[in-house]
């Protein structure tokens, strides 16, 4: 159990790299979307090339999983990688939300997810739902997200975002959280951003 705990700490440490889209997004490419897609995309289909070829050839899965199986979770060894899904969503929330929200929403994935577990894993007593999430790890994510987005967006969306985030954190819906957690809160906060 506490090998398994360190190797979700160990992946968790490494998600706060994902940040680094969002910033680059923001700060590097001035949140223009050609720009970041000249980079985005070229990286996200060598990805998916990767992906494919790891799923059909043997081989090629032995020297994957040699590299980067201490990452992997026992779901992505024979289904895409959380990289390739943040990739993805990356995309998806670059070309649908706003400048601002697409930025938040990639953002709360590092922040929340990550949150999550490194508080969730060691401290988490209260299950939530049934569910293999705690109650502390949740509560974790919803206050990282929130403050951050404070920083940035009008409160209201901020806080529905970041309720947004962490509801898709917790959740059981067979999606990688590199995938649901940007594209649920981004699609939150853009609807309460029309009323506010």
């Amino acid at each position: 159990m506490l090998d398994k705990q360190k190797k979700e700490i160990y992946r968790k440490s490494i998600h706060v790299s994902s940040m680094i889209l969002p910033l680059a997004f923001r700060y590097l490419f001035h949140s223009n979307r050609k720009y970041i897609f000249s980079f985005l995309v070229p990286l996200t289909l060598a990805s998916l090339l990767v992906e494919i070829i790891r799923l059909e050839h043997k081989n090629f899965k032995r020297i994957f999983y040699n590299i980067f199986g201490i990452m992997l979770r026992k779901h992505e060894v024979h289904d895409f990688t959380g990289a390739t899904y943040l990739l993805i969503s990356a995309i998806l929330c670059i070309a649908v939300f706003p400048k601002d929200i697409s930025f938040i929403a990639l953002s709360f994935l590092a922040i929340g997810d990550t949150l999550a577990a490194i508080i969730g894993i060691p401290f988490g007593k209260r299950k939530l739902f049934g569910s293999k999430k705690s109650l502390e790890g949740s509560l974790s994510c919803f206050i990282g997200t929130f403050v951050f987005a404070l920083f940035f967006i009008h409160p209201l969306v901020a806080l529905f975002g970041a309720i947004a985030a962490t509801t898709a954190e917790f959740s059981n819906i067979p999606l990688d959280d590199n995938f649901k957690i940007p594209i649920f809160s981004g699609i939150v906060m853009s609807i309460m951003n029309i009323f506010v």
